[in-house]
């Protein structure tokens, strides 16, 4: 058998093993398919590895900084860092008002409405009922941010974080607190819950007081919760603090007595200032009504106006005296000029101007002593129009005094010409009517006369540069100085403001209130004043508006007076200011001394002779 049917005859037999076997000739081919399938899943599977590494390539290497960014826009977020409001504090290094850490809560919306059940909870830590927070989510359901509870104490603050409701974070704040309370209120101010300076001296020096707030890159987790800080981006800038003129002693006794006299007359409301004659510095304000600055939405609105620098008040008979200095300073008038007031009234127009009594004649002196309005008329007579406007302005009457007081007034001054000036003007602003000024401008012209004639802009900083301007002759100022302690001294109107040790100079003031056509029957009740004389050291301007006649009446020198002098009997104290009356005051130990041993029924002293007296002075002398 040839070898090609030998191989034919193999090929036979094998076929028919594999036919017994079951096996089908095609397999055969197949198992090459399986093969070629095998290499072209591997190869498929290997390009796609190699494009998973092209594509983590390209995300981690090619555009690493934009996917970078996309992810820290998801986690990463720059958060403000609180900054403190600069301390107030008084002329003392007294703080008047501080700066408190406290929490705000905050929530992300989009969290908190995906876990409603968690709302009850919430909505009881928080102190508000459930349907208004779920309300207020809902209104910001697009936001992912939203204040829950602002300026809360941290350790309220910690326990409705201690829940652990996803979407609910807090952050650092600063929270105003004024230690002074109502006493100060009306000068200092308050801040609103972003802690920015809305009133007094908190709006006028807000960017002094107002810090500067930094931020930070932080990561925070789905819960709202910093896990990690990233980066400082600002830094944060604390706020100045500001030293004020304001002395918290006198600023008490101030606030203290004016609130007795408002309780003791039945009056309305009430203003007292009180100033540095030297420097022209506030060293204490008061008004009443007051607020409580730390829960500034429990007192009417109101309230909160500081009236010595607001309110517009016809000044009355605290007019007179710088009427007075305009006579002496025109030449006009001399102190010894007499003056006929009989019968007590001149005529004024198609009015009259009365005096409470007839004084009959007299002089210079007696006018303020007495306080008549038809002297101080008589003396206004012998000036110009011109002459007397130019006069009341240099003391700073029909302008704002330059305090920087938010909202101060400038008063009503109508000049010569003006549709506010007639042929009566002058007569009746001799004595206080006519024209409108606030407490505040009162006390500067009243400074001036004791500062030997030397205006100074009142200021609320301590130490602020303010150079003073001439705008009376010092021998003048001196002159009138001395004509109103009369007012103090028995026969004047206000001996209830005398003080024992001091000689006082001032003047009462009572002026009829306006309504529609003409007067009312209310009063303002004034008295300004200086102590002591020979060297004053402050100045008092105290007006009760509006006083109960059928209590103690309503004259300046009643309802006033008082407040002057307990207030600067104490101030007096706190600031060693030597007296100047001594022998008022000796001769008043001496008197009690006496009543003390007639009381215990031993003998009084023999007033020694000037001849025993003058031995026992040298005899003590040569020991």
């Amino acid at each position: 058998m040839t070898h090609f049917g030998k191989r034919l005859r193999w090929f036979g037999s094998e076929a028919r093993r594999e036919r017994a076997a079951g096996v089908h000739p095609r397999a055969r081919g197949a198992q090459f398919d399986l093969r070629r399938r095998l290499a072209l899943v591997c190869g498929f599977l290997g390009l796609g590895s190699v494009a998973l590494l092209a594509r983590a390539l390209d995300l981690q290497v090619v555009d690493h900084a934009f996917y970078q960014q996309q992810g820290d826009a998801r986690f990463l977020r720059e958060i403000p860092i609180a900054t403190s409001r600069g301390m107030i504090t008084d002329r003392n290094g007294e703080p008047l008002a501080i700066s408190s850490p406290v929490e705000s809560i905050w929530g992300n919306p989009r969290e908190l409405l995906k876990a409603p059940e968690r709302l009850p909870a919430l909505a009881r830590a928080l102190g508000m009922p459930q349907d208004e927070l779920a309300s207020r989510l809902s209104a910001r359901a697009d936001k992912e941010f939203v204040y829950l509870k602002r300026r809360i104490n941290p350790d309220e603050a910690a326990s409705i974080l201690a829940l652990d409701i996803p979407g609910v974070a807090s952050q650092r704040e600063y929270r105003r607190f004024y230690p002074q309370g109502e006493a100060l209120a009306h000068v200092l101010g308050f801040t609103n819950i972003d802690d920015r300076g809305q009133e007094g001296l908190e709006l006028a020096f807000d960017d002094w007081l107002r810090g500067t707030a930094g931020a930070k890159r932080v990561i925070r987790d789905n819960k709202g919760r910093i896990v990690e800080n990233v980066d400082l981006v600002r830094a944060a800038q604390p706020g100045h603090d500001l030293a004020l003129s304001i002395d918290r002693r006198i600023q008490y006794l101030t606030h203290r007595e004016l609130r007795n006299a408002i309780a003791e007359t039945g009056a309305s409301s009430g203003s007292a200032v009180v100033l540095d004659v030297a420097t022209g510095e506030v060293l204490a304000m008061a008004n009443l009504p007051t607020f409580n600055p730390n829960a500034v939405g429990t007192s009417p609105r109101d309230a909160h106006r500081n009236r010595a620098v607001t309110d517009l008040l016809e000044p009355g008979s605290t007019m007179k005296p710088l009427t007075v200095a305009a006579g002496l300073e025109a030449g006009v008038i001399t102190p010894a000029t007499l003056f006929n007031t009989n019968p007590g009234w001149i005529p004024n127009g198609r009015y009259r101007t009365t005096d409470t009594h007839n004084y009959g004649v007299l002089d210079t002196t007696g006018i303020i002593r007495k306080s008549s309005n038809v002297g101080a008329s008589l003396v206004a007579r012998r000036l110009g129009d011109a002459q007397f406007y130019a006069f009341m302005r240099r003391f700073g009457y029909g302008q704002r005094t330059g305090s920087g007081f938010p909202g101060e007034a400038a008063g009503l001054f109508p000049s010569p010409g003006s549709p506010g000036w007639s042929g009566t003007s002058k007569q009746t602003m001799s004595y206080g009517y006519g024209l409108s000024a606030t407490p505040l401008q009162i006390a500067t012209a009243y400074a001036a006369l004791g500062n030997g004639g030397l205006l100074h802009q009142p200021s609320f900083v301590k130490g602020q540069h303010n150079p003073p301007k001439r705008v009376l002759d010092a021998r003048i100022a001196k002159q009138v100085l001395h004509m109103m302690q009369t007012v103090t001294e028995p026969g004047g109107t206000a001996t209830q403001a005398a003080i024992l040790g001091y000689h006082v100079a001032g003047k009462t003031g009572t002026s009829r209130k306006a309504s529609a056509g003409g007067y009312s029957r209310r009063y303002i009740g004034y008295f300004a004043g200086l102590v002591p004389v020979e060297h004053p050291r402050f100045a008092m301007v105290v007006a009760v508006n509006d006083p109960d006649p059928t209590r103690k009446g309503y004259y300046g020198g009643v309802v006033a007076g008082p407040v002057f002098r307990n207030t600067m009997e104490g101030a007096l104290r706190l600031m060693d200011v030597s007296p100047d009356n001594l022998d008022a005051w000796l001769a008043v130990q001496a008197a009690a001394e006496a009543k003390r041993m007639k009381a215990e029924g031993r003998a009084l002293p023999v007033p020694p002779t000037a001849a025993a007296a003058s031995a026992a002075t040298n005899a003590r002398a040569l020991q």
